[in-house]
């Protein structure tokens, strides 16, 4: 098996137990594992690839994206939705997805990943829950496989349109039995549970206003029939969430999933923007994991979530760009950066979150939503998944005092290395499994044809 010896790292942050930040550090790797971390002179010092870091780099875990929507890298910035709240958003936006293709679906995975693997993200997943036009999220994995990324892709879904009171119009949803099917399919063709894992399925009925309260008691029933297939959807994302599920069951979102059976570690919700301390509470003593979308949650005037709160009492908090419509960028480390400042926003308090507290949500955080015991640190036995990032660069310059913290009060807006499961995928900056400059005239194709086919 090949050996890489990453060396001269001028910061090496492991996200150990104890935290360690190793001055002059280097990383010995073998195939796809880690199996030496230290000094530079600790390690070994030949390898069958040397990659020698000059002491102007750090390095540390690859960032895991915990929630996503790929396709709507399409719909950016689409004049008609850019002043609207989460449902007049939604439905300005639903007839133009109507017109998704399997084409579409693959490109504009590639792009999304483009855009987070060059901000530092190894791990991704995605919640695609619009299948119109015969399309499949194998177009989506098969994507996601050339990319070269770890990838939780998740079954999402909707089945309950206007017409029985939900949300999306009646063209873009799908019969339940179909959902079910499908969604057994996906795990038994795809899903590896096996350590180390680049793909992993997950089901994910979209939301409370658009799946049925059946769909949703299925789909968990299903999820933990198989090991290690988790559960994902929105909830409490702005207060009509709320309101709609008053009126609609008669309960709060958390008492809504708790009946249901999306409360547990094998969950985590997207948002969470207007949760109780009740429903914190629940969350904490389930595990109920977290995804953070802050650029979203103030691009759709949602709210700010509590998460120094969520911390305090141990909810699993990560970090999600979210879809490219409501963020409107797939950035991960500039997502990292806006939870830092959000949370101290929330609080009035410039102790409501430290640097190292937002790089630890990106890293471990996105690893205990996602189930993972393999990705989120780097040290002996873990993946290979890692980042370096140029401390030699105009936004970095007079912040060297502490190089780790920089990473997240400065803008830093791209990676220089990244290696996923041992393998280089960005190289000096460049992505090495996609020709970047094609794909983003694909993209801008494929939008436009989008667009134009409601016109």
């Amino acid at each position: 098996m090949a050996t890489l010896l990453v060396k001269n790292i001028h910061t090496l942050v492991t996200m150990d137990a104890n935290r360690r930040e190793i001055t002059q550090g280097a990383l010995y790797i073998r195939d796809h594992l880690i199996e030496q971390v230290g000094t530079t002179e600790e390690l070994p010092q030949t390898a069958d690839e040397i990659l020698d870091l000059h002491n102007q780099y750090i390095v540390l875990p690859g960032l895991v994206n915990t929630h996503h929507h790929f396709y709507q890298t399409l719909t950016r910035v689409i004049p008609a939705a850019q002043n609207c709240t989460l449902f007049n958003w939604l439905k300005t936006l639903y007839p133009i997805w109507a017109n998704l293709t399997a084409d579409a679906v693959y490109v504009s995975t590639k792009m999304a990943l483009a855009e987070l693997i060059l901000s530092g993200c190894t791990t991704a997943s995605d919640h695609l829950y619009i299948y119109p036009n015969n399309c499949r999220l194998d177009d989506q994995i098969q994507a996601a496989q050339e990319m070269g990324v770890r990838f939780h892709p998740c079954r999402g879904s909707m089945s309950v349109g206007t017409s029985l009171g939900g949300l999306p119009p009646d063209s873009v949803v799908e019969k339940e039995a179909d959902i079910l099917k499908d969604s057994q399919r996906l795990i038994e063709q795809y899903h590896d549970r096996d350590r180390y894992s680049m793909l992993r399925l997950v089901l994910a009925p979209c939301s409370p206003f658009s799946v049925s309260t059946d769909l949703m008691k299925e789909s968990a029933i299903l999820a933990r029939s198989y090991s290690k297939v988790r559960l994902h959807s929105h909830l409490a994302e702005n207060q009509s969430d709320i309101t709609y599920s008053l009126e609609n069951f008669g309960m709060t979102p958390e008492d809504y999933a708790e009946s249901v059976g999306w409360l547990g570690e094998d969950v985590w919700h997207a948002h969470c923007v207007q949760l109780s301390e009740t429903a914190l509470q629940k969350f904490a003593q389930t595990g109920t994991g977290v995804a953070h979308c802050p650029c979203s949650n103030m691009r759709l005037a949602s709210g700010i979530a509590p998460i120094r709160r969520m911390l305090d009492l141990g909810v699993p908090v990560s970090i999600g760009v979210d879809g490219s419509a409501s963020n409107d960028s797939g950035n991960l480390l500039q997502e990292v950066r806006m939870a830092f400042l959000l949370a101290r926003v929330r609080e009035c308090e410039v102790g409501a979150m430290t640097a190292r507290e937002a790089l630890e949500m990106a890293t471990l955080g996105g690893a205990k939503v996602l189930g993972r015991d393999d990705i989120g640190s780097l040290l002996k036995g873990m993946a290979a998944d890692f980042i370096a990032i140029n401390l030699d660069r105009p936004q970095l310059a007079g912040a060297l005092h502490d190089p780790v913290a920089a990473l997240v009060f400065c803008q830093v807006d791209r990676v220089d290395y990244s290696f996923i499961h041992g393998k280089k995928i960005v190289d000096q900056g460049q992505l090495t499994t996609v020709e970047l400059e094609t794909l983003v005239e694909k993209t801008n194709h494929l939008a436009q044809k989008m667009v134009d086919a409601i016109i």
